[in-house]
């Protein structure tokens, strides 16, 4: 299965999301008791709704996103390249209407898909949802209601390395250390995005990052069929 997916007809997407709001109390009297029904799942018994509001970003009925980060594996001049596009700002329905715009474009060519590490599970349908929560046409790629599964367009680095596991996560940091795949010391993970938008707003700061998990997706792809890693100079950023 793995060598019939050519790396270079695959599109990868990895999203950074943060509450919808800077703090509990800047929702509205709904929302916050929705919230307040929502964490209970998981919340301690010492922690109240706004102690745990942080992790709202993970919802998409109560987060947004703030980047989406899309690379591709291209041949220039008899090299092996990743280039990286970043859409990313305050204004969520722009940036996915932009993206949507790309998506739409990249999807016209046959035997194209999408691909990023937990992506089922997460990425892919938390785009689109806020791209329906913003009153956005659905992208058809997205658009997996009613489709078999041999048409939906994904491909999830996570569940390539489940082989049929349904239980086994296994998070791209630490594949990517059994593969030896070189990452780069990142000055933010995962739970900083938050804080660095909502205190710093530095989104440019939050891109960077973006870009290498979808970098580390690639090469992550390209070791599981067995090829040679992408080259530090050989990655490219194209800024908007």
């Amino acid at each position: 299965m793995l060598d019939k997916i050519k790396a270079e007809s695959l599109l990868f997407i990895d999203i950074e999301t943060v509450s919808g709001n800077h703090s509990f109390e800047a929702l509205s009297p709904k929302l916050q008791e929705l919230w307040e029904k929502k964490s209970n799942y998981f919340r301690k018994d010492n922690e109240s709704a706004a102690d745990v509001y942080q992790r709202a970003g993970i919802y998409a009925e109560f987060g947004k996103i703030v980047c989406i980060s899309t690379g591709m594996i291209l041949h220039k001049n008899g090299n092996r390249k990743f280039v990286a596009k970043s859409f990313f700002g305050d204004d969520e329905k722009k940036l996915l209407a932009d993206f949507s715009e790309m998506l739409n474009r990249f999807c016209e060519k046959p035997n194209r898909n999408l691909c990023g590490h937990n992506s089922k599970e997460f990425d892919f349908p938390y785009i689109a949802r806020r791209i329906l929560i913003n009153g956005l046409k659905l992208p058809e790629v997205l658009d997996v209601a009613g489709k078999k599964p041999w048409e939906v367009q994904f491909v999830d680095t996570m569940e390539l390395w489940k082989f049929g596991d349904y239980k086994h996560y296994t998070s791209l940091a630490l594949l990517c250390e059994v593969f030896n795949i070189p990452t780069p010391k990142d000055d933010i993970d995962g739970s900083m995005v938050g804080e660095v938008y909502w205190k710093e707003r530095d989104l440019e700061r939050i891109a960077i990052y973006c870009e290498k998990d979808i970098l580390a997706t690639a090469q992550l792809f390209l070791r599981y069929q067995g090829q040679k890693l992408i080259s530090a100079e050989n990655f490219e950023r194209i800024l908007l």
